[in-house]
């Protein structure tokens, strides 16, 4: 199918399998992203409860999934590199960590702002 191109429909039916190929990838393949979805499960909830507005409630959950989201661009940077070769590389080695770090930003974030709006 890749020398057909995929218009309307077709394109987001496609773009909805890889996606979806990702996110079980995601799963199986790294414990992170498993733990990091147990805490969305648990927060969405919560944030519902504790959230005193719409606006509020909506930040909560952006956060939480925010995390998520950089957790699987921390993923893919790793998957290329180890992709690309075994070997040790200070450019390889360089690039995990600062994905990695992403990911504590990601956690931090989430957690200031869960913080402040816990304890107004």
């Amino acid at each position: 199918m890749a020398s057909e191109q995929n218009y309307g429909l077709r394109r987001v039916w496609y773009a909805l399998r890889y996606s979806l190929q990702g996110l079980r990838a995601a799963w199986r393949k790294e414990e992170a992203f498993r733990q990091e979805v147990v805490v969305v499960l648990l927060a969405v909830p919560v944030a519902w409860y504790v959230g005193e507005s719409a606006l509020e409630r909506a930040i909560l959950i952006a956060v939480v999934l925010q995390v998520l989201l950089v957790e699987l661009l921390n993923t893919g940077i790793e998957a290329v590199v180890d992709r690309i070769g075994a070997d040790p590389h200070k450019l390889s080695g360089r690039a995990k960590d600062v994905g990695s770090a992403a990911v504590l930003i990601a956690i931090l974030i989430a957690a200031v702002v869960w913080g402040l709006l816990l304890f107004d």
